[in-house]
């Protein structure tokens, strides 16, 4: 059993809120399945930094989100993960633009696990692209999160 995967299946399909960080950005999730997750962003002037494109911490915050959950959907009852480690390289500015933050698991170990994240906008070109290590969390280190 897949509890998270049923959690993000429940986001997608309206039957279970979004969390808080998705609402304060403004991203959602199209497409899950287990080890990949697909999180779209309409990214606007709200999310601008000083120089007037799309600030590169909530383009991260989007990538972040689409390899936690792609990691996430591969969990069991009772296990739970966190971030170790992450990494983004901007490739392109972006201004005004629909994009797709594309989570896919590249392995899961026992305990560690690698996660990739391509960014595209409108036409597919990369805007970004991130990569993530995540540790599984089982018993007691697992309870609370």
């Amino acid at each position: 059993m897949k509890p998270w995967l049923d959690l993000i299946q429940k986001l997608i399909s309206g039957d279970a809120p979004p969390p808080p960080i998705a609402q304060l950005i403004g991203f959602g999730v199209s497409e899950a399945e287990s080890g990949r997750v697909v999180v779209t962003f309409e990214a606007g002037e709200k999310h601008a930094n000083p120089m007037g494109t799309l600030h590169g911490g909530v383009l991260c915050d989007v990538a972040d989100a689409a390899m936690g959950m792609a990691y996430a959907s591969t969990l069991s009852e009772g296990e739970t993960f966190t971030t170790i480690e992450l990494k983004i390289n901007f490739m392109k500015p972006v201004w005004n633009a629909r994009l797709r933050a594309i989570g896919q698991v590249v392995k899961k170990g026992g305990t560690i696990g690698l996660v990739e994240c391509d960014v595209l906008d409108e036409a597919g070109k990369l805007v970004a692209k991130a990569s993530s290590t995540c540790m599984t969390l089982r018993g007691d280190k697992a309870e609370g999160r």
